[in-house]
């Protein structure tokens, strides 16, 4: 078996426990570097960077950097009817993360607006009970109880999905 040449990442080791840097791979490192780490501090650290207020109702959905043909931009996700809040307190918003990494990373915000999930599942919730109602009274209809137990069996195998 013949050993294949540049199969390894380091030239050399070192004993002891390796940073997870040196782990991954060089084309990994290039876009972590180029994108992933300033979307990642400013993830980790957005509550710090916009309050408490601010940090309930939006969230940063991802990060563009700049090129030759746009501005670095940074979008942001917002609950709907909280726009305005947001549109208020932008130039903040870019200011700290700004001063947060020393240097002028994003330079427009993006607002991309959202419904609310938890209002949603509710109603959705809703309107399955009132299908498992409609579906209840016309089991109870039914006569012979081995049938009646089987569709009941059957809504429950059909709810769980």
């Amino acid at each position: 078996m013949q050993f294949k040449k540049y199969t390894k990442q380091r030239s050399s080791s070192i004993q002891g426990l390796r940073s997870f840097k040196d782990t991954l791979p060089k084309n990994i490192k290039r876009v972590i570097n180029k994108k992933g780490h300033i979307y990642s501090e400013t993830l980790s650290n957005w509550k710090y960077i916009v309050g408490d207020n601010l940090f309930k109702i939006c969230f940063p959905k991802s990060f563009r950097s700049s090129n030759k043909f746009g501005v670095s931009t940074l979008s942001v996700m917002v609950k709907r009817g909280h726009e305005v809040d947001l549109e208020y307190s932008k130039k903040e918003v870019m200011d700290k993360i700004n001063s947060f990494f020393g240097y002028k990373v994003v330079e427009k915000l993006k607002f991309i607006s959202f419904d609310n999930e938890y209002k949603n599942s509710e109603e959705n919730r809703q309107e399955k009970n009132v299908t498992n109602n409609k579906f209840k009274k016309k089991i109870s209809d039914v006569k012979n109880e081995k049938i009646k137990k089987s569709l009941i069996e059957l809504t429950k195998v059909f709810r769980g999905k």
